[in-house]
């Protein structure tokens, strides 16, 4: 379970962990930071050196993990429940109909496939494909995976197609008629290249692009956007704003609300969190005074969404940080009107428009409701009815069209399937679609929610998954998981995976909802920020130490996992405590802080981490930097360092590095990097399953268990 690092609204996490590192030679070195015994040619990506040494260490750890009935067994079941027909379909509304892409052991890299919402609606919908994946790349013999679609809003069989070679963010964008199940003759068509594009109009686009090798920012995204016209080449289209190399990105964003209105917006990310927000209309761009931490959920009635951040002072009032209001583009003066306001524990996820409504996500104490706000007679008030969805559940919003009253969202928990609902916003109801049929036995389980005190006093909430007999002897395999970091929450979720060989084989699962994360709203997140960030690492080994306390586990029996920010987090954790972990898996994570700002995207990360060209914060980064903190002499667990080389967003050096250290420091260790898939574990299912039974069989064996 890999998190990225950005977020649109709180519910969609979205990449933002930059594309290509820069070259060795490019690259700065501090020789009182980064061991100088790392030979530089381990930094070229795909060079043949660095890939002969990636091939052999792969060798060596499937040598080692990936025999045996232990793996075979995990493999095995990963591979049937990533390929297995009794997974929901989630639904996308697009042209009236309803869409979802699916994989399975016929269609490895998956199909586009459409039916009605009443078809969709029964036991077995009547599909139709649109796109077939698996003959495309074999026509065009190329790596070809799914990346998402995006359709014209006045005529939605018009798509642009966004298409990945092996996995990475950077992305193919091609023209795409979904009712024909062809590409365009003569549409649109963007090469590969990290970018961002919205349909301005049938046949004018905006779209921010690396137009030249030099128009990229320093987190190698690009700045600038202009408008391409239909039949126009790339060199042809006209600038219609640009920011700068020290922006983190700029994009466009086309917004409409079932009524009849379209705002085109157009965001200069400053950092992480802060943007500029402009409007652009009739050929212009004028700044729109929103708070920099803010985010434009949605247009309602002509108004803007928007979520807050930060604090907003506007004529005398202020609305907090983590309320929804609501704001008129076109006025010069912003007056906001509150939406709503979180209470203490509460966290606005995120809002949608559907049919004249708005449906608003809201967790509170980690537990999620989904509620329909309709305005009232008097055009400026609203009123609200909660859905009667299940309680003590993390609810998702699926899929919303503004001009239908029909949505899809989902209901779950740690050992409750995943339930499917139709909502009809105008009636505010909900209807059930279909369950998805329990992939491993709960009975005999439990969940439950904890808290333990961290090191400034803080309670940190965590969620503990085992059988009802679980002895109290501290004997149990556990394993603890965590983010901890730009305000991505972690919620109860069912997994199939987990649950088949983790729960199943007799392990405690933990989720700690460390600080960091967006669980109690941006409070919560800020926590944590730069120099204050080590009360993330304070809070997640304050779980630990409670669940040892509590005769759960021991350090003999405890596994950590975490990916991304998350493997930071295992990287830290590995080097402060390595006397309360056996088992360590740390997933595509970032290891070199001393370095991470000239590397892939990390100049996007400040807002985040902080910097080194600041000495308090240098000394900071310093002190936590999981590469710089390996010392000779410490009894260290045998950790699992995974990555992929078309990780485009984090990159595989980090990793890389790591283990190259501890190979010089006569450290065991296990090395994994998948060659396809991103920032994730392969492209396809069995590439993705082969790195999930490495992981497995990684823990089970570091805790013991040989089959």
């Amino acid at each position: 379970m890999v998190a990225p690092f950005r977020i649109f609204g709180r519910g969609t996490l979205v990449a933002l962990l930059g594309a290509s590192l820069l070259t060795p030679s490019a690259m700065p070195v501090h020789a009182a930071d980064l061991p100088d015994t790392i030979p530089a040619w381990l930094n070229d990506i795909n060079g043949a050196r660095a890939m002969g040494w990636v091939k052999a260490q792969n060798a060596r750890t499937l040598d080692l993990l990936g025999h045996g009935p232990l793996y075979k067994g995990l493999y095995d079941t990963s591979l049937k429940l990533l390929q297995t027909h009794d997974r929901l379909a989630m639904p996308m509304q697009m042209d009236g109909m309803v869409y979802n892409f699916w994989r399975d052991e016929h269609h490895l890299r998956g199909i586009l496939r459409r039916t009605t919402a009443d078809s969709f609606a029964t036991d077995h919908p009547e599909w139709t494909v649109a796109l077939d994946l698996d003959a495309l790349a074999a026509k065009e013999k190329r790596n070809w995976v799914y990346k998402g679609i995006d359709c014209l809003h006045s005529q939605q069989n018009l798509c642009l197609l966004h298409l990945s070679d092996g996995g990475e963010d950077a992305s193919t964008v091609r023209e795409f008629d979904l009712r024909t199940g062809q590409f365009v003759e003569g549409g649109f068509s963007l090469p590969h290249a990290k970018q961002d594009s919205s349909w301005l109009d049938r046949d004018s686009l905006l779209v921010s692009y690396p137009w030249s090798a030099d128009d990229l920012t320093e987190s190698s995204y690009p700045y600038i956007v202009k408008i391409l016209k239909r039949g126009q080449s790339l060199d042809q289209a006209q600038t219609v704003f640009a920011g700068n190399r020290k922006d983190v990105e700029v994009g466009p964003e086309v917004l409409h609300d079932g009524a009849g209105h379209q705002v085109v917006l157009i965001r200069e990310g400053l950092d992480a969190f802060a943007s500029r927000t402009f409007l652009y209309r009739d050929g212009q761009t004028t700044s729109l005074a929103l708070p920099l931490k803010s985010s434009v959920s949605a247009l309602f009635n002509a108004r803007l969404v928007v979520l807050l951040d930060e604090d907003w002072t506007v004529n005398g009032q202020t609305f907090t940080k983590g309320s929804l209001v609501l704001v008129d583009p076109a006025a010069k003066n912003p007056a906001p009107q509150l939406l709503l306001a979180p209470t203490a524990g509460q966290v606005i996820e995120g809002a949608s428009t559907s049919h004249g409504h708005l449906i608003v996500t809201l967790y509170d104490n980690v537990r999620g409701k989904i509620a329909i706000y309709t305005p009232a007679a008097n055009g400026t008030d609203f009123t609200h009815r909660d859905l009667p969805l299940p309680q003590n559940m993390s609810v998702d919003l699926i899929s919303t069209d503004e001009d239908s009253p029909f949505a899809y969202a989902t209901s779950s928990g740690f050992l409750t399937p995943t339930t499917l609902w139709e909502i009809n916003s105008d009636l505010a109801s909900v209807q059930k679609i279909r369950t998805l049929p329990s992939q491993f036995d709960a009975s005999d389980m439990t969940v439950e929610q904890h808290e333990v005190r961290s090191k400034d006093g803080t309670d940190i909430p965590y969620f503990i998954v085992h059988r009802k007999t679980m002895p109290l002897d501290g004997t149990n395999p556990t394993l603890l998981y965590a983010y901890g970091g730009f305000e991505v929450p972690l919620f109860p979720f069912y997994s199939a995976g987990i649950g088949n060989n983790w729960l199943a084989r007799g392990g405690v699962y933990v989720l700690a909802n460390i600080r960091g994360g967006g669980e109690f709203g941006p409070a919560w997140h800020d926590a944590g920020l730069k120099t204050n960030r080590q009360r993330i690492y304070d809070d997640f080994a304050a779980v630990a130490k409670d669940l040892m306390e509590r005769k759960v586990t021991s350090p003999q029996h405890l596994a950590i996992q975490g990916g991304s920010n998350g493997g930071l987090l295992m990287g830290v954790e590995f080097t402060q405590h390595p006397d309360y972990w056996k088992a360590v898996d740390i997933e595509v994570p970032l290891l070199d802080m001393m370095n991470y700002e000239h590397m892939s995207a990390g100049a996007s990360w400040v807002g985040e981490y902080g910097t080194v060209s600041i000495p308090e914060q240098k000394a900071f980064l310093r002190s936590i930097s999981p590469l710089q903190n390996l010392k000779e002499g410490v009894k260290y667990p045998v950790p699992f360092i995974e990555t992929t080389t078309k990780d485009d967003r984090v990159g595989p050096v980090h990793a890389r590095r790591f283990a190259w250290r501890m190979s010089e420091m006569k450290l065991p260790y296990y090395y994994w990097e998948q060659v396809a898939g991103g920032h994730g574990f392969g492209a396809s299912q069995k590439e993705v399953a082969q790195t999930q039974a490495l992981s497995y069989a990684y823990l089970w064996s570091q805790l013991g268990r040989t089959r």
